[in-house]
C-alpha cells in the first residue's frame, strides 16, 4: 500500500503546485496591477491645460497584420532549419514534402503581396 502511495507521490506534487500557482498569480494580479484612476490622476498638469482625449490612441490594423505575417515568416524559418539539418536522411520523401510546404507558402506570400497587405501609407 505504500509503494501505490509512493508513485503517485509526483503527480500530487504538481496538483500541488498547480493550484499553489492557480491561487498566487491572479491574488498577485489583483494586489500589483493597475488601479482604477483617481481624480487627481485625472487632473491637469504642468501647463495647467485640461487634458483632450484618451492618452492611448488605437493602433491601426495594419500593425498587427504586419506583426502576425512576421510570424508567419518565423515559423517557416523554424520549419526550414531541422529539415535542412535532417535533409540527407529523409531523402525524396522530403524534399517533396518541403517543396509542397514551400510551394503554399510562396502562394500565400504571393497572395498577401497582391492584396496590398504589405504596401505602408
Amino acid at each position: 500500500m505504500d509503494q501505490i502511495l509512493l508513485d503517485y507521490l509526483p503527480i500530487a506534487v504538481l496538483i500541488g503546485i498547480g493550484i499553489f500557482f492557480a491561487v498566487l498569480l491572479p491574488s498577485l494580479s489583483v494586489s500589483l496591477g493597475p488601479k482604477p484612476p483617481k481624480d487627481r490622476n485625472l487632473a491637469p498638469y504642468e501647463s495647467g491645460m485640461v487634458a483632450i482625449g484618451e492618452a492611448q490612441r488605437r493602433l491601426p490594423v495594419k500593425f498587427y497584420r504586419i506583426a502576425v505575417l512576421f510570424i508567419l515568416f518565423d515559423v517557416d524559418i523554424i520549419l526550414l532549419v531541422p529539415w535542412a539539418v535532417a535533409f540527407r536522411k529523409l531523402g525524396v520523401y522530403g524534399l517533396v514534402a518541403m517543396l509542397i510546404f514551400m510551394v503554399m507558402f510562396i502562394l500565400g506570400d504571393a497572395w498577401v503581396w497582391k492584396k496590398g497587405v504589405l504596401e505602408w501609407e
